[in-house]
Protein backbone atom coordinates (compact mmCIF):
# COMPACT_ATOMS: atom_id res chain seq x y z
CA UNK A 1 0.00 0.00 0.00
CA UNK A 2 2.67 2.24 0.90
CA UNK A 3 4.55 1.73 -2.21
CA UNK A 4 1.50 1.92 -4.42
CA UNK A 5 1.49 4.33 -7.91
CA UNK A 6 -1.15 6.05 -6.21
CA UNK A 7 0.99 6.90 -3.33
CA UNK A 8 4.57 7.81 -5.20
CA UNK A 9 2.45 10.00 -7.55
CA UNK A 10 1.31 12.10 -4.54
CA UNK A 11 4.52 12.19 -3.02
CA UNK A 12 6.58 13.70 -5.62
CA UNK A 13 7.92 17.09 -4.51
CA UNK A 14 5.48 20.17 -6.22
CA UNK A 15 6.01 22.93 -7.33
CA UNK A 16 5.25 26.04 -5.03
CA UNK A 17 3.33 26.86 -7.56
CA UNK A 18 1.28 23.56 -7.98
CA UNK A 19 1.04 23.91 -4.02
CA UNK A 20 0.03 27.46 -3.98
CA UNK A 21 -2.72 26.11 -6.62
CA UNK A 22 -3.65 22.79 -4.55
CA UNK A 23 -4.34 25.24 -1.48
CA UNK A 24 -6.20 27.63 -2.90
CA UNK A 25 -8.48 25.62 -4.59
CA UNK A 26 -9.36 23.97 -0.90
CA UNK A 27 -10.57 27.59 -0.15
CA UNK A 28 -14.40 27.26 -1.00
CA UNK A 29 -14.69 30.86 -0.53
CA UNK A 30 -12.17 31.82 -2.68
CA UNK A 31 -13.11 29.64 -5.36
CA UNK A 32 -16.45 30.88 -5.30
CA UNK A 33 -15.84 34.51 -5.65
CA UNK A 34 -13.40 33.67 -8.06
CA UNK A 35 -16.60 32.05 -9.99
CA UNK A 36 -18.59 35.07 -9.27
CA UNK A 37 -15.89 38.05 -10.09
CA UNK A 38 -15.74 36.19 -13.36
CA UNK A 39 -19.00 35.97 -14.10
CA UNK A 40 -19.23 39.97 -13.49
CA UNK A 41 -16.69 40.58 -15.38
CA UNK A 42 -18.17 38.65 -18.42
CA UNK A 43 -21.11 40.05 -18.36
CA UNK A 44 -20.17 43.25 -17.73
CA UNK A 45 -17.28 43.31 -21.04
CA UNK A 46 -20.32 42.19 -23.13
CA UNK A 47 -22.99 44.16 -22.29
CA UNK A 48 -23.47 45.80 -25.82
CA UNK A 49 -24.14 41.89 -26.99
CA UNK A 50 -26.67 40.71 -23.64
CA UNK A 51 -28.70 44.19 -23.95
CA UNK A 52 -29.43 46.29 -27.09
CA UNK A 53 -31.13 49.42 -24.58
CA UNK A 54 -29.38 52.38 -25.01
CA UNK A 55 -28.06 53.65 -21.84
CA UNK A 56 -28.44 57.00 -22.63
CA UNK A 57 -31.78 57.42 -24.22
CA UNK A 58 -34.19 59.49 -21.12
CA UNK A 59 -37.73 58.13 -21.44
CA UNK A 60 -40.06 61.14 -19.32
CA UNK A 61 -42.91 58.69 -19.79
CA UNK A 62 -41.43 55.34 -17.85
CA UNK A 63 -39.85 57.33 -15.12
CA UNK A 64 -39.08 55.50 -11.88
CA UNK A 65 -40.89 52.12 -12.89
CA UNK A 66 -41.24 49.14 -10.76
CA UNK A 67 -39.49 45.98 -12.23
CA UNK A 68 -41.84 44.00 -15.16
CA UNK A 69 -41.20 41.87 -18.14
CA UNK A 70 -40.20 45.42 -20.24
CA UNK A 71 -37.59 46.48 -17.76
CA UNK A 72 -36.49 43.17 -15.36
CA UNK A 73 -34.84 45.67 -12.72
CA UNK A 74 -37.52 48.77 -13.39
CA UNK A 75 -36.06 52.18 -14.27
CA UNK A 76 -34.91 55.40 -12.81
CA UNK A 77 -35.92 58.42 -12.14
CA UNK A 78 -35.20 59.30 -15.81
CA UNK A 79 -36.64 56.32 -17.38
CA UNK A 80 -33.64 54.96 -18.09
CA UNK A 81 -33.27 51.12 -17.79
CA UNK A 82 -31.33 50.24 -14.54
CA UNK A 83 -30.59 46.14 -15.99
CA UNK A 84 -28.41 47.67 -18.90
CA UNK A 85 -27.16 50.44 -17.11
CA UNK A 86 -25.84 48.09 -14.51
CA UNK A 87 -24.44 45.79 -16.71
CA UNK A 88 -22.87 49.18 -18.51
CA UNK A 89 -21.78 50.71 -15.09
CA UNK A 90 -19.96 47.44 -13.58
CA UNK A 91 -17.72 47.94 -17.44
CA UNK A 92 -16.96 51.32 -16.48
CA UNK A 93 -16.18 50.57 -12.54
CA UNK A 94 -14.37 47.35 -13.24
CA UNK A 95 -12.15 49.19 -16.10
CA UNK A 96 -11.24 52.06 -13.62
CA UNK A 97 -10.25 49.06 -11.15
CA UNK A 98 -8.52 46.73 -13.48
CA UNK A 99 -6.39 49.75 -14.89
CA UNK A 100 -5.64 51.79 -11.73
CA UNK A 101 -4.01 48.53 -10.57
CA UNK A 102 -1.88 47.73 -13.75
CA UNK A 103 -0.58 50.86 -13.74
CA UNK A 104 -0.02 51.23 -9.33
CA UNK A 105 1.54 47.94 -9.74
CA UNK A 106 3.89 48.41 -12.42
CA UNK A 107 5.12 51.97 -11.46
CA UNK A 108 5.05 50.53 -7.58
CA UNK A 109 7.23 47.72 -8.16
CA UNK A 110 9.74 49.30 -10.48
CA UNK A 111 10.29 52.31 -7.65
CA UNK A 112 10.33 49.82 -4.89
CA UNK A 113 12.91 47.41 -7.09
CA UNK A 114 15.05 50.05 -7.61
CA UNK A 115 15.12 51.69 -4.20
CA UNK A 116 15.76 48.34 -2.47
CA UNK A 117 18.12 46.46 -4.86
CA UNK A 118 20.26 49.68 -4.88
CA UNK A 119 19.90 51.49 -1.44
CA UNK A 120 21.74 54.11 -0.50
CA UNK A 121 21.60 57.46 -1.85
CA UNK A 122 19.22 55.99 -5.19
CA UNK A 123 17.17 54.17 -1.92
CA UNK A 124 16.81 57.56 -0.02
CA UNK A 125 15.55 59.27 -2.78
CA UNK A 126 13.11 57.82 -4.18
CA UNK A 127 11.87 56.90 -1.12
CA UNK A 128 11.61 60.57 -0.10
CA UNK A 129 9.56 61.18 -3.21
CA UNK A 130 7.30 57.82 -1.82
CA UNK A 131 6.73 59.67 0.99
CA UNK A 132 5.86 63.08 -0.62
CA UNK A 133 3.52 61.30 -2.70
CA UNK A 134 1.86 59.59 0.33
CA UNK A 135 1.98 62.54 2.71
CA UNK A 136 -0.39 63.64 0.17
CA UNK A 137 -4.16 63.99 1.12
CA UNK A 138 -5.87 61.74 -1.31
CA UNK A 139 -9.14 63.02 -1.70
CA UNK A 140 -8.21 66.11 -2.05
CA UNK A 141 -5.97 66.08 -4.64
CA UNK A 142 -7.52 63.78 -6.55
CA UNK A 143 -10.44 66.02 -6.66
CA UNK A 144 -8.11 69.22 -7.71
CA UNK A 145 -6.40 67.03 -9.67
CA UNK A 146 -9.48 65.79 -11.68
CA UNK A 147 -10.60 69.45 -12.13
CA UNK A 148 -7.30 70.86 -13.51
CA UNK A 149 -6.94 67.75 -15.98
CA UNK A 150 -10.64 67.42 -16.94
CA UNK A 151 -11.19 68.00 -20.61
CA UNK A 152 -7.81 67.14 -21.85
CA UNK A 153 -8.36 63.48 -22.25
CA UNK A 154 -11.43 61.14 -22.15
CA UNK A 155 -13.25 62.02 -18.48
CA UNK A 156 -13.14 57.82 -17.30
CA UNK A 157 -8.93 58.07 -18.03
CA UNK A 158 -8.75 61.24 -16.38
CA UNK A 159 -10.14 59.60 -13.32
CA UNK A 160 -7.58 56.14 -13.91
CA UNK A 161 -4.63 58.84 -14.00
CA UNK A 162 -5.73 60.78 -11.40
CA UNK A 163 -5.86 58.00 -8.66
CA UNK A 164 -2.74 55.89 -10.19
CA UNK A 165 -0.33 59.08 -9.65
CA UNK A 166 -1.53 59.16 -6.33
CA UNK A 167 -2.03 55.40 -5.44
CA UNK A 168 1.86 54.13 -6.24
CA UNK A 169 3.22 54.57 -3.07
CA UNK A 170 2.10 51.69 -1.04
CA UNK A 171 3.07 49.40 -3.19
CA UNK A 172 6.49 50.61 -3.90
CA UNK A 173 7.54 50.63 0.09
CA UNK A 174 5.89 46.92 -0.28
CA UNK A 175 7.99 45.92 -2.97
CA UNK A 176 10.90 47.51 -1.40
CA UNK A 177 10.99 45.85 1.69
CA UNK A 178 10.67 42.34 -0.20
CA UNK A 179 13.82 42.91 -2.57
CA UNK A 180 15.89 44.46 0.35
CA UNK A 181 15.25 40.76 2.02
CA UNK A 182 15.66 38.92 -1.39
CA UNK A 183 18.84 40.77 -2.10
CA UNK A 184 20.81 38.97 0.52
CA UNK A 185 20.35 35.57 -1.05
CA UNK A 186 23.38 33.75 -2.35
CA UNK A 187 21.83 33.30 -5.45
CA UNK A 188 21.44 37.17 -6.11
CA UNK A 189 25.34 37.30 -4.91
CA UNK A 190 26.18 35.01 -7.00
CA UNK A 191 24.72 36.52 -9.83
CA UNK A 192 26.37 39.86 -9.30
CA UNK A 193 29.87 38.37 -9.12
CA UNK A 194 29.62 36.60 -13.09
CA UNK A 195 28.98 40.23 -13.79
CA UNK A 196 24.89 39.72 -14.71
CA UNK A 197 23.41 43.74 -14.90
CA UNK A 198 21.40 45.04 -12.56
CA UNK A 199 18.18 45.47 -14.65
CA UNK A 200 18.58 41.27 -15.56
CA UNK A 201 19.23 40.42 -11.77
CA UNK A 202 15.99 42.47 -10.98
CA UNK A 203 14.13 41.27 -13.96
CA UNK A 204 14.96 37.51 -13.62
CA UNK A 205 15.92 36.57 -10.39
CA UNK A 206 14.32 39.41 -7.71
CA UNK A 207 11.00 40.58 -8.99
CA UNK A 208 9.78 36.43 -9.73
CA UNK A 209 10.73 35.76 -6.55
CA UNK A 210 8.59 38.48 -4.88
CA UNK A 211 5.67 38.55 -7.21
CA UNK A 212 3.49 36.67 -4.24
CA UNK A 213 3.14 39.46 -2.28
CA UNK A 214 2.56 41.48 -5.40
CA UNK A 215 -0.15 39.90 -6.82
CA UNK A 216 -1.42 39.81 -3.05
CA UNK A 217 -1.53 43.32 -3.13
CA UNK A 218 -2.65 43.43 -6.48
CA UNK A 219 -5.98 41.98 -5.66
CA UNK A 220 -6.11 43.89 -2.52
CA UNK A 221 -5.81 47.07 -5.08
CA UNK A 222 -8.15 46.10 -7.26
CA UNK A 223 -11.28 46.03 -4.80
CA UNK A 224 -10.05 49.17 -3.05
CA UNK A 225 -10.11 51.25 -6.84
CA UNK A 226 -13.35 50.29 -7.30
CA UNK A 227 -14.65 51.29 -4.24
CA UNK A 228 -12.62 54.47 -4.63
CA UNK A 229 -14.23 54.82 -7.71
CA UNK A 230 -17.71 54.50 -6.34
CA UNK A 231 -16.80 56.95 -3.80
CA UNK A 232 -16.01 59.50 -6.13
CA UNK A 233 -18.39 59.21 -8.61
CA UNK A 234 -21.15 59.62 -5.78
CA UNK A 235 -19.76 62.93 -4.26
CA UNK A 236 -19.37 64.15 -8.22
CA UNK A 237 -15.74 64.27 -8.40
CA UNK A 238 -15.44 60.73 -9.99
CA UNK A 239 -16.70 59.68 -13.96
CA UNK A 240 -18.87 62.05 -15.64
CA UNK A 241 -22.32 61.97 -14.94
CA UNK A 242 -22.59 60.62 -18.57
CA UNK A 243 -20.87 57.43 -18.11
CA UNK A 244 -22.74 54.85 -16.16
CA UNK A 245 -21.00 53.27 -13.32
CA UNK A 246 -22.41 52.14 -10.08
CA UNK A 247 -20.73 54.57 -7.99
CA UNK A 248 -22.60 57.17 -10.67
CA UNK A 249 -26.10 55.05 -10.50
CA UNK A 250 -25.39 55.49 -6.70
CA UNK A 251 -24.99 59.02 -6.61
CA UNK A 252 -28.48 59.60 -9.05
CA UNK A 253 -30.76 57.69 -6.64
CA UNK A 254 -29.24 60.33 -3.67
CA UNK A 255 -33.12 61.27 -2.89
CA UNK A 256 -35.16 60.80 -0.13
CA UNK A 257 -37.84 59.79 -2.22
CA UNK A 258 -35.90 57.16 -4.22
CA UNK A 259 -34.11 55.75 -1.06
CA UNK A 260 -37.17 55.16 0.78
CA UNK A 261 -39.86 53.90 -1.83
CA UNK A 262 -38.11 52.88 -5.02
CA UNK A 263 -35.44 50.20 -4.14
CA UNK A 264 -35.25 48.88 -7.23
CA UNK A 265 -33.21 52.06 -8.71
CA UNK A 266 -30.18 51.57 -5.62
CA UNK A 267 -30.31 48.30 -4.58
CA UNK A 268 -28.96 46.64 -7.61
CA UNK A 269 -26.12 48.95 -8.02
CA UNK A 270 -25.30 48.69 -4.22
CA UNK A 271 -25.45 45.38 -4.11
CA UNK A 272 -23.31 44.59 -7.40
CA UNK A 273 -20.49 46.68 -5.74
CA UNK A 274 -20.49 45.28 -2.14
CA UNK A 275 -20.89 41.45 -3.35
CA UNK A 276 -17.75 42.42 -5.92
CA UNK A 277 -15.80 44.21 -3.43
CA UNK A 278 -16.25 41.28 -1.05
CA UNK A 279 -15.62 38.66 -3.86
CA UNK A 280 -12.13 40.44 -4.46
CA UNK A 281 -11.28 40.45 -0.78
CA UNK A 282 -11.99 36.82 -0.22
CA UNK A 283 -9.57 36.21 -3.21
CA UNK A 284 -6.32 38.22 -1.35
CA UNK A 285 -7.16 36.53 1.51
CA UNK A 286 -7.27 32.90 -0.51
CA UNK A 287 -4.07 34.00 -2.22
CA UNK A 288 -2.42 35.21 0.86
CA UNK A 289 -2.73 31.87 2.58
CA UNK A 290 -2.51 29.79 -0.46
CA UNK A 291 1.08 31.68 -1.41
CA UNK A 292 2.02 31.85 2.19
CA UNK A 293 4.83 28.62 2.46
CA UNK A 294 4.09 27.87 6.19
CA UNK A 295 0.21 28.51 5.87
CA UNK A 296 -1.45 24.71 6.48
CA UNK A 297 -4.56 25.69 5.56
Amino acid sequence: MINSPKHLKYSKKMSPWAMARKKFMKNKLARVSTCFLLFVIVISFLAPYITTTDITRVNIGETSLPPSSDHWLGTDKSGRDVYTRLLYGGRVSLMVGISVTFIVISFGSLIGSIAGYFGGVVDNLLMRFTDFVLNFPFLVFVIVLNAILFGTVSGVWVLIIVISLLSWGGTARIVRSKILAEKENEYIIAAQSIGTSSAKVIIRHLLPNVISAIIVQATLLFAGMIAVEAALSYLNFGVPQTVPSWGNMLSSANEPDVLQGKPWIWIPPALALIVTILSINFIGEGLKDALNPKSTR
